[in-house]
């Protein structure tokens, strides 16, 4: 499969067994960053436990404004097996995370497939969190059928320039809209367990962006209009500046109050009846993993 890799819309179809490296720049082997319990995540993914949240290295978008971009972008992290993940899995299980969080995983679903196998065979139970940025091939979420419990995609733009502009990702409205009905057919509402943590189901994320509250507004409009009621939405404010968006002027800034309350207000305006809109704060820098490839 990775002798040719089309695993995400890129299809960049080189042999990664051979190191030849794709828009992702990802090998043959599994490189992760971190693993350790989160507590930063929607309420209903951290609980009072943590997330036990395993951070991979690279990304298939290249976004200028990525706050893990040491890992996405720069390749900061370390090589390990199948099996050492399948022992990662089992470690967060054992220090209490409510699931477990797999952050850009899309570069290595047939190892998290082998992963989650081994694991079981263990006596893994825990709900699995597919944490991606949305820019995902139908077909490759199709072999993740039964692995995955719990999908948590971005929905950046509605926009397709601006995806080109900002994550250098062709296509994206079409590809990204597909990819979240088919996490939807496989997963569909969230369901919670008596705690109010999550055990299944799909939560879209949105990062408002500086300068593009239109943009936002037609993310949440399409999901108003194309997704089942029960769907979750998680709107985000935290953006800074930081990689490449400090040299472009309209990502040079957070968002202000003025934009944060637009897009508040649209949101209850539709309605969308399920989820999540993160306070507008002042340290969002504070909140980013410091990526020190502990376990």
């Amino acid at each position: 499969m990775l002798s040719k890799c089309s695993l995400c819309p890129h299809e960049c179809k080189v042999d990664r067994t051979k190191f030849k490296l794709g828009v992702c720049k990802c090998k043959d082997k599994v490189e992760i960053a971190l693993s350790s319990l989160h507590f930063y995540e929607e309420p209903c993914i951290s609980g009072t436990n943590g997330s036990g949240t395993i951070f991979f290295s690279h990304c298939n978008l290249q976004c200028a404004y990525c706050q893990n971009y040491e890992i996405s972008q720069e390749g900061k992290g370390k090589e390990i097996s199948v099996e050492h993940l399948a022992r990662l899995f089992l470690k967060q299980q054992a220090k209490g995370a409510h699931n477990v969080n797999l952050v850009s995983p899309t570069p290595y679903v047939p190892y998290i497939i082998e992963a989650i196998s081994l694991a079981k065979e263990r006596g893994f139970k825990l709900p699995i969190i597919y944490n991606t940025s949305g820019y995902e091939k139908v077909e490759t979420l199709q072999m993740l059928e039964g692995y995955i419990d719990v999908y948590l995609p971005d929905f950046k733009y509605m926009d397709d320039s601006l995806a080109l502009q900002y994550s250098k990702a062709p296509n994206y409205k079409k590809i990204v809209t597909r990819a979240l009905k088919e996490m939807y057919r496989q997963v569909g509402a969230p369901e919670l367990d008596e705690n109010g943590i999550i055990k299944k189901g799909l939560i879209i994320r949105h990062l408002i962006l500086p300068n593009e509250v239109q943009n936002s507004k037609q993310v949440l409009k399409w999901i108003k209009e194309n997704m089942e009621l029960g769907v979750y939405v998680s709107v985000m404010a935290q953006y800074f500046p930081c990689y490449k968006a400090k040299q472009i002027d309209k990502l040079s800034r957070k968002i202000t109050k003025e934009e944060y309350e637009e897009v508040e207000q649209y949101m209850y305006q539709l309605p969308l009846e399920n989820g999540y809109i993160q306070e507008l704060g002042e340290h969002e820098e504070e909140y980013v993993p410091k990526f020190d490839l502990s376990e």
